[in-house]
């Protein structure tokens, strides 16, 4: 009978992913939470279609905008569009 190293014996292991990177898109190096129509948002969550932010950006969300500051374009927008 041959006998098998701890290596070659069957079994399971975990093992630990330690690149914690994320995939890059375009414009991801300046994250910011933007200004759309909240029926848009719902909208873009059923259809999975891309939504426009007031400073004209295009994406499809899908991060916690709580996590990241707001878009400082966009908040001028609406500041200067509620007066």
């Amino acid at each position: 009978m041959v006998e098998q190293s701890e290596e070659t014996r069957g079994g399971t292991a975990t093992i630990e992913r330690t690149d914690t990177s994320q995939s890059v898109e375009a414009g991801d190096h300046e994250r910011f939470a933007h200004y759309v129509q909240k029926e848009k948002i719902m909208e873009s969550a059923m259809s999975g279609e891309p939504v426009i932010a007031l400073c004209g950006k295009v994406w499809t969300p899908g991060r916690d905008p709580k996590k990241f500051p707001v878009c400082p374009e966009c908040k001028e927008i609406y500041e200067t569009l509620m007066g």
